[in-house]
């Protein structure tokens, strides 16, 4: 299968996709045409475990890459999930589930790609014979950055450096990646929101004279950020596995349409799932849920995408973003793929921060999406409402799941297809919010945190993060976003 930039002038192999990370003119690579898995398809994965899935369903956009070599890098990365299932699938109430996707070392769903990426990169580089070294470049609004590091640590032939804002991740999230292991490893904090970390990360790649310097130290660039196809299509995987989990558990029958409620920020994990239903997955609605940034909930209600807007922080800090660069990936396909478009639409929105789609775009995109958001308070009232009802514990970012999906039942009493909630990350990574949600207290100290919601819920304590607290920390570093380039060079050199 070949993949096209969604602003025309390439088209590449998947490996070269992967390793490339994101087209010489700034677009994102899309597949030339969706794979079909078919319904006889489904019904030999009933039996499959989340491994062979996930194979199955790389390869189907990935058909340079050995069969064999798929499989044994997915048992390889899932072997890391702790209680055996990578994804499992929890009954919450009749006909409302939540997929359990913080399994992982780093307990948020960056972990379902990001522990195969690496593999991806690696055989991709052999396949196109690429010889230099490879320097992944991150931007993280608090998941991401830790999934990549952990990833990609001690990899050989690989350097990883991750951006983050300086104040807008969580306590968690932040020890998590200063505190990182292994030799070929960055981090920098950026004084700037996560929007100026992309950016960055953006400008580099797109930068000719950057990328010269850089080769001519043996060195070049790739990404890690759901930009980068290698990390969407291992997502595409666990919106399959869901729906035949609902099969074999007899929840509902093959070829029985369900919904999907995503939390998200840069739109990748939501568009992993239209990418699902595009390949034939019986997806009814995906619905897309916001924090009090809601610039995606505008867009879906409005067609327009404007940025010139206050910027703000929330206990969902993985959602606090105002540039959602996977929504590019979608306006291509709703566009009738037109490159010039597309193109146009991006370079409006670096211009003066906003474009807008059509009425007949909209439309089409509306019989599909529907975009929803949360306050602050909303989302604590979510996650105090379901623990107090059935004991169920959710973060910060599933509450605003939560919210939205129940503003759904409540404009549609009647509706009564199954709803699968996407849950993103363990309570424990923001222990301090997810406490003061279910029982109102206010603690300042994140370990405490940890072991004071751990008293109130009895849920298990990843280990992972039971470790944090004793590791040293390696980066403390700052920087303004135009020191970034030379920060690289000095990693690299």
């Amino acid at each position: 299968m070949k993949f096209i930039s969604t602003r025309g002038g390439e088209k590449v192999s998947g490996a070269n996709a992967i390793v490339q990370g994101l087209s010489a003119n700034g677009g994102l690579f899309v597949p030339e045409k969706f794979p079909e898995v078919t319904e006889t398809e489904l019904n030999e994965m009933l039996d499959m475990n989340y491994p062979e899935r996930a194979a199955k369903i790389l390869k189907k956009y990935l058909d340079e890459y050995d069969e064999k070599g798929l499989l044994s890098a997915c048992e390889s990365a899932y072997a890391k999930f702790e209680g055996g299932d990578p994804a499992p699938l929890v009954r919450l109430d009749d006909g409302v589930y939540m997929l359990e996707l913080f399994h992982g070392p780093t307990c948020a769903f960056k972990d379902m790609a990001l522990t195969l990426l690496p593999y991806l990169l690696r055989k991709g580089c052999d396949i196109v014979g690429i010889k230099e070294e490879i320097l992944v470049l991150v931007a993280t609004s608090g998941d991401t950055g830790k999934a990549a590091l952990e990833g990609f640590k001690d990899e050989d032939g690989v350097k990883i450096m991750v951006f983050y804002p300086s104040d807008g991740v969580s306590k968690m999230q932040k020890l998590q990646m200063c505190t990182q292991e292994g030799k070929n490893v960055n981090v920098a904090a950026v004084k700037g929101n996560f929007d100026d970390c992309q950016n960055a990360v953006k400008e580099i790649f797109a930068n000719v004279e950057y990328n010269k310097i850089l080769l001519e130290k043996g060195v070049r660039l790739s990404s890690a950020n759901s930009i980068n196809f290698g990390r969407l299509a291992p997502q595409i995987a666990y919106y399959f596995s869901a729906y035949l989990d609902l099969v074999s558990s007899s929840q509902i029958a093959m070829g029985e349409q369900i919904d999907f409620t995503v939390p998200t920020g840069n739109f990748g994990n939501i568009l992993a799932a239209y990418y699902a239903k595009r390949m034939g997955l019986p997806v009814r609605r995906l619905h897309c849920a916001s924090n009090s940034n809601r610039i995606l909930t505008d867009f879906f209600n409005t067609g327009v995408y404007d940025t010139n807007r206050e910027f703000i922080k929330t206990t969902s800090p993985s959602m606090d973003i105002l540039v959602s660069s996977n929504l590019e990936r979608l306006i291509f396909e709703f566009s009738g793929r037109d490159t010039k478009l597309t193109a146009a639409r991006m370079n409006e929105l670096k211009s003066t921060g906003k474009y807008e789609i059509t009425a007949e775009e909209l439309a089409s995109i509306s019989e599909i999406f529907d975009g929803g958001c949360s306050s602050e308070e909303e989302s604590v009232e979510a996650m105090y409402d379901v623990f107090i009802d059935t004991g169920y514990t959710m973060d910060t970012h599933t509450g605003c799941a939560m919210k939205v999906a129940v503003d759904w039942f409540e404009a549609n009493k009647k509706d009564e297809t199954k709803m699968v909630i996407v849950c993103t990350a363990s309570p424990y990574k923001f222990p301090q919010d997810v406490l003061y949600a279910v029982t109102g207290n206010d603690v300042k100290d994140s370990f405490k945190g940890i072991k004071r919601l751990h008293a109130a819920t009895a849920m298990a304590v990843p280990k992972c993060l039971q470790n944090l607290k004793d590791k040293p920390v390696r980066f403390s570093g700052s920087y303004e976003k135009s020191k970034l380039f030379a920060e690289v060079l000095n990693f690299v050199k």
